[in-house]
């Protein structure tokens, strides 16, 4: 049946136009962000899970840039004890010294004092970001280095460290005297205190630099797995957006055609 009042033909192609233009939209939102999945209507549980583990990657970035920092402290503090350790197998020398015969016992003393000076000095100096893990009432820290979601809900890691006072008093060589017979047993005793504090040190200065390429390695992994799940396949898209934009262009042809059939009922009344 023919009609002027009702053409099929057109309201077809218009339904064919509007659902090429639709998916036209989407293609060129595609293009132009990058992303197969930039909001939640267009895929609900890929947007999610993209949603939390961008969080993570963001979290991870922070906990990086706390591992840096907490190394650097650790790092100054491993510094100091091993500068202590050095000094104090300096003051074991002039102690064993101070034993021989004919000795200026008085000069070796004034170097030992100078030494253990020194001592002080290094151990209120090996202070990073307001942290000092060898003074006297020494710092203790839990260093912030992971997050986990094995218990079903997150969780931060953290790794321990416990200060050491290395001050001369709090290795109890303060008032050490080099000609007392107990004075190379302190010493010794001292030596085992700052050698086991820089041991200590340097083992979790090891562990935060092995957790900060494995959390990096790890932010780096999320990120790929959420642009997998998320990033528009530009190659696709664009052979999308050529078929399409033909697409488009055979609707509007249809639609024209469409739109003229009716001039062909004036031909019966001619």
């Amino acid at each position: 049946m023919s009609s002027i009042l009702t053409n099929v033909g057109a309201m077809q192609a218009l339904q064919s136009i509007n659902t090429t233009n639709r998916s036209l939209a989407t293609t060129q939102n595609r293009i132009s962000t990058g992303l197969r999945v930039s909001s939640a209507k267009d895929n609900s549980s890929s947007w999610a899970i993209a949603t939390a583990m961008r969080g993570d990657v963001q979290g991870f970035k922070a906990i990086s840039e706390n591992l840096a920092l907490s190394t650097s402290s650790i790092s100054v503090a491993r510094t100091g004890a091993e500068t202590v350790t050095d000094l104090l197998n300096k003051i074991k020398e002039k102690v064993v010294q101070a034993n021989g015969t004919g000795v200026d016992t008085a000069k070796i003393q004034s170097d030992v004092d100078q030494l253990l000076s020194q001592i002080d000095s290094v151990a209120n100096a090996a202070e990073f970001n307001g942290t000092n893990f060898i003074k006297a009432t020494p710092d203790s820290a839990n260093l912030l280095a992971s997050m986990d979601r094995s218990s079903g809900t997150l969780a931060v890691q953290t790794i321990a460290v416990t200060g050491s006072d290395l001050t001369t008093t709090g290795l109890s060589v303060n008032a050490l005297d080099v000609t007392s017979a107990t004075a190379l047993a302190d010493v010794e005793t001292a030596i085992g205190t700052s050698s086991a504090a820089a041991a200590q040190f340097g083992s979790v200065q090891n562990r935060l630099e092995i957790q900060s390429d494995f959390v990096t390695a790890l932010g780096d992994a999320l990120t790929v797995g959420v642009g997998s799940l998320v990033d528009a396949n530009m190659q696709e898209e664009a052979a999308r957006l050529s078929a399409l934009q033909v697409q488009q262009q055979l609707g509007v042809q249809s639609l024209s055609i469409a739109n003229q059939a009716p001039q062909s009922i004036l031909t019966l009344f001619r």
